[in-house]
């Protein structure tokens, strides 16, 4: 049995923040931190590989997922199906690992909604709508159509970070995640994270009936 049950931290961001980025040296860096692994309808791009960068099922696999109601949560993004297998997440949490998953506004809202799994939930922002722009394009060759609806998207979803318990601004990679690592860290420090351990502790303090009887005497 482990020691304490694992937490399920959720970031979210528009597109072109760079949290995928962010989650994936933050897990590099501190143990026992699980990415975990989405599944999509979308079809697998060069460079990827299946059951590393997303576990590819076919649209029609993806809704029979849903229908069964196996996803913690999930998304249309732009066209293709997104979710996040809910009996993935809790057996590594059983297990005493933590999770990150990296999803977007919808995602989080589903994960909240369903009250099953405590959360510990962080926007992250990017400096400014120009320099956002300036990143979607300048890192790949979507077509201009595409661009806009991720900067439309972006608009409405950057006013949900009140809805979050952290905000972060990824201004340089290396400074911001050294603070989703120490959020990581203070969280794992919480009451709520630690009493098993903590009760385990404390038990060994407690006073013997030897002891007991030689203070009587």
């Amino acid at each position: 049995m482990a020691e304490r049950n694992g937490l399920l931290f959720v970031v979210s961001a528009p597109s072109g923040t760079g949290k995928t980025t962010l989650v994936e040296q933050l897990v590099a860096q501190v143990s026992a931190l699980r990415m975990s692994r989405s599944y999509t309808s979308r079809p697998v791009r060069n460079g990827e590989c299946h059951g590393v960068d997303y576990n590819f099922v076919t649209r029609a696999r993806f809704e029979e997922m849903v229908a069964g109601d196996e996803f913690l949560e999930w998304a249309d993004v732009f066209g293709n199906l997104y979710g996040t297998r809910r009996v993935d997440t809790e057996q590594l949490l059983a297990q005493g690992q933590d999770v990150v998953l990296v999803i977007d506004v919808q995602g989080a809202r589903q994960v909240r909604r369903r009250q099953m799994l405590p959360t510990i939930s962080i926007f992250v922002l990017p400096p400014s709508f120009e320099i956002l722009e300036q990143r979607l394009r300048g890192r790949c060759n979507d077509p201009e159509e595409t661009i806009g609806r991720r900067l439309t998207a972006a608009r409405d979803e950057v006013a949900a970070f009140i809805e979050y318990d952290y905000v972060v601004v990824n201004d340089e990679l290396g400074p911001c995640v050294d603070r989703l690592r120490g959020i990581v860290i203070a969280e794992r420090a919480r009451l709520s994270a630690v009493r098993r351990q903590a009760e385990r502790i404390v038990s060994t303090f407690r006073r013997t009936d030897k002891e007991t009887g030689r203070q009587q005497e």
